[in-house]
């Protein structure tokens, strides 16, 4: 079986973890660089990670995710903020990461056309800017767990969480970022569980 293929057979929301083993520095580093490298729409890396290490602030957040014991018994916990107003059409953000591409003037302004003009019609007819910058946020976390999934180590994502009580919590400021999605990081206690899926012909159609 391929490495990729052994990863994601290995990859399981792990609900018990370990709490004695802790992840190596340098690999939760390349956890992270997963997400830093992962692709976005029109590349504009709508995540910001918090990591929250500190044990008291951890139980503070397992309170407000549904009292779930992976918060507090994994190794790491990252919060995935979306960011909202950054990539909103012209803003500084938008502009400076288009221009990091090091294109014509022109051309420049026609991507930030494009852009703008894919907000207004693809995205605010059906999703305000923190659903879109979330879908890119699972982009990031999907690679995230399977990188760590590459190296043995075990991940739980978490949606269930309260979003005004994480912030509050975090100190986000709210007008440029929403909670996300939180995920955890460790080892496993205990044996995988059977993984459940349904066989590709029921997923899959041909035309």
């Amino acid at each position: 079986m391929q490495p990729f293929m052994q990863a994601m057979n290995f990859r399981h929301a792990c609900k018990k973890f370990d709490p004695t083993r802790q992840i190596p520095a340098d690999e939760f580093q390349q956890i992270l660089e997963c997400g830093r490298l992962s692709p976005s729409s029109f590349g504009m890396e709508h995540w910001h990670f918090v990591v929250v290490q500190t044990p008291a602030l951890r139980e503070q957040l397992r309170e407000v995710c549904w009292n779930q014991p992976q918060i507090n018994e994994s190794s790491h916990v990252v919060v995935i903020l979306a960011k909202t107003a950054a990539v909103e059409p012209y803003s500084a953000y938008v502009q400076r990461l288009f221009g990091r591409r090091g294109l014509p003037a022109e051309a420049e302004q026609a991507y930030l056309e494009r852009y703008a003009a894919h907000n207004d019609s693809e995205i605010k007819p059906y999703l305000n800017t923190f659903a879109w910058s979330s879908k890119q946020c699972y982009i990031a976390l999907a690679n995230m767990m399977t990188g760590a999934a590459s190296m043995g180590i075990d991940s739980c994502p978490i949606e269930g969480f309260s979003k005004p009580g994480v912030e509050a919590l975090l100190g986000v400021d709210t007008s440029q970022y929403g909670a996300a999605v939180v995920v955890a990081f460790g080892y496993r206690a205990g044996e995988q569980p059977a993984k459940l899926r349904q066989p590709l012909t029921d997923l899959v159609e041909y035309r």
